[in-house]
This record gives structure tokens, sequence and C-alpha cells, in this order.
């Protein structure tokens, strides 16, 4: 198995059933997926459909894009079930640091900021304590739910920022976090 062109592979299931026919189960292979449905996605049940593609192809489990309405990740775990779909699901968790950013890559990717949310962010302006201390309490808040709910763990983009995932780790009393 060689490199290939740029564009050998269209999609991901494409990629996933490579690997699995030349390497066997040597990897575990996490795939994407999206709880608020792809942004290119045409429709919801197509989103969920190519995902399923890419778990038939021998994913191992996927982590989702982040997301900060726990309800979005609970439903689309549900639909994944209802699809037959019983791989680990991770969801994607981004702590809230600096609201500009966040809005940017936010709407980039499709992710939805909730309106009380991003209402209450946007009336902190520059003022990145206030934006940091609203983000560390209603992301640790998600969390929680999340592991409460069933989450088979949490997968953080830092965006190598360790102090924001560090906070949420203590604030949810997690395993060595009275170390921090």
């Amino acid at each position: 198995m060689g490199a290939g062109e740029s564009g050998d592979f269209r999609y991901a299931n494409e990629l996933v059933e490579l690997i699995r026919s030349e390497t066997g189960d040597h990897f575990c292979l996490e795939v994407a997926a999206y709880p608020e449905f792809h942004p290119q996605a045409t429709n919801s049940q197509a989103d969920l459909n190519n995902f399923k593609r890419k778990i038939d192809a021998g994913a191992n489990g996927a982590i989702t894009q982040y997301f900060f309405n726990a309800d979005a990740y609970l439903r689309f775990v549900d639909d994944c079930e209802k699809l037959g779909i019983d791989t680990p699901i991770m969801p994607g968790i981004m702590p809230i640091t600096n609201f500009t950013q966040l809005a940017r890559f936010s709407d980039g990717c499709g992710t939805e900021i909730p309106r009380w949310l991003r209402k209450r962010l946007e009336d902190y302006g520059d003022d990145l304590d206030s934006i940091r201390s609203l983000g560390l309490d209603v992301i640790s808040a998600m969390c929680q739910r999340l592991l409460d709910e069933g989450a088979p763990g949490l997968h953080f983009y830092s965006m190598n920022q360790a102090e924001p995932v560090l906070g949420i780790w203590k604030n949810l009393g997690l395993p060595g976090a009275e170390l921090i």
C-alpha cells in the first residue's frame, strides 16, 4: 500500500475500509460524528446514514464535533442506537475561553451556541475572566450531565490550553482532581 494522490477518498468510510482491508484489527479507528449534523449534510437522516457507513466499514468508535447542547448528543446517540450502532461515541468538549474566537469557529463548523449562552457571553464583551468563569461553570455542568447519562468519557478540544480542561476536571471531581 503506497501513499495515494490527494482526493483518492471521497468519504471517510472509504479510508476506514482500506485501513481495515490492509491491516485488519491492528489499529483502533475512531471516526468523526456530528450530533448537530455535518455542515455539508443534506439532512439529518443522510448524515446519520453517512455516519453508519463509517461504523459499518470498521470504525471502533467515534469522537463528536464539539457542542454546547447535551440534548443534541443524547439524541444523536439514541438515533444511532435505533440504527443498530453500538460503538462508543465520545462527546467532544470545547472549553469556553474567548467568545469572539469561539463564535467564529462555531459559525464556521456549524456548531450551535445556544441563544441564551451566546447572549450571556456577548454581554461580557472583552472581559475574558467573566467569559472563562461562565464557560467553566456551563461546560462543567454539561460534562457532568453527559457522564451521568452514560457517555463513555470526554474528549477535550483543548486548543493547547490545559488550564480550562484542568478546571473542568477539578469541578467534576474526577480521580486526581485533588492534585490540581
